[in-house]
């Protein structure tokens, strides 16, 4: 199923959108005042027969959809080879060692503030920031919680998947030689459209899902999830050691190739661009930043 939140008058709302893209409210199927966030919590009581139902709801304004996350967004950095290679290159890196290819997962957080829907402008913080990039990736939601969980059970945890723009303000993140601040700009991690539960994507076809991010039409970043130097299971095992999970938890996978400081001279974003991240599968964000 691919789930959404809404914009409504009431406020929002849970919806599904069907193989037409049209959006189904699912309010009158819920106990009230239920949303995504509470839905993963009690999935297994409350989804029974909701890919077939809901009032049809049109094509209203998409949210995230987990607009308000429970805790900051987990985000796993130079996690394609590719791309650990461009961002060693690009003298923004202030973690390297003088080794290109992490030998473990590279983990940080993003505010949960940041989070805006897949459609909403995104500001270009021209007051703060000088060097606005772009970062398409494959976001796990997590189903179960849990601690010191093996490799091998890790996706008994995941309920599903979306897409994120992890934008990042590179001047910030090399000057205070640290990510957060770099990564949680307001409006700095569009995510979206839908939530798609595992079972409908599964794991087996994860690998060949395609990541790809365009700029005012150009395609700048393009690449399947199998290219992944840590995937998903070792992420999840990673990030269980010592440390309870919760359902509804977000880890941005990391990103391919072709971001703005891959470019020589690099290549940031400006007022007015429009930046398109898709994944196979899943769906496209639309962004314009202004």
């Amino acid at each position: 199923m691919k789930l959404v939140t809404f914009a409504a008058e009431s406020g929002p709302r849970v919806g599904r959108l069907d193989a037409a893209d049209q959006v189904h409210d699912l309010t009158a199927e819920l106990p009230p005042g239920t949303d995504v966030l509470e839905l993963i919590e009690r999935w297994d009581e409350l989804s029974p027969g909701l890919d077939r139902s809901g009032r049809p709801a049109g094509t209203p304004r998409l949210l995230a959809p987990i607009p308000v996350p429970r805790a900051d967004v987990v985000c796993v950095g130079k996690n394609y080879a590719d791309h650990s290679a461009e961002f060693a290159r690009s003298g923004y890196d202030a973690t390297s060692r003088g080794s290109e290819l992490p030998q473990r997962p590279v983990v940080f957080t993003k505010a949960s503030s940041a989070v805006t829907g897949p459609t909403d402008d995104c500001e270009i913080h021209a007051d703060r920031t000088a060097e606005l990039d772009y970062e398409a990736e494959l976001a796990v939601v997590l189903g179960r919680g849990g601690r010191d969980i093996p490799r091998e059970r890790a996706w008994d945890h995941v309920f599903g998947w979306t897409a994120l723009n992890d934008v990042t303000a590179r001047d910030l993140q090399r000057d205070h030689k640290q990510w957060f601040l770099g990564k949680s700009l307001d409006t700095a991690c569009p995510m979206g459209p839908a939530l798609v539960t595992a079972d409908e994507l599964p794991p087996a076809q994860l690998p060949a899902l395609q990541v790809e991010c365009r700029v005012n039409g150009e395609l700048r970043q393009k690449a399947p999830v199998a290219d992944l130097v840590f995937d998903v299971p070792e992420l999840i095992a990673t990030l269980s050691a010592g440390r309870t999970l919760r359902p509804g938890e977000i880890i941005a996978t990391g990103t391919p190739a072709g971001v703005g400081i891959g470019f020589d001279p690099p290549r940031f974003l400006a007022a007015g661009d429009l930046v398109e991240v898709g994944i196979s599968g899943i769906g496209t964000l639309r962004n314009r930043f202004r």
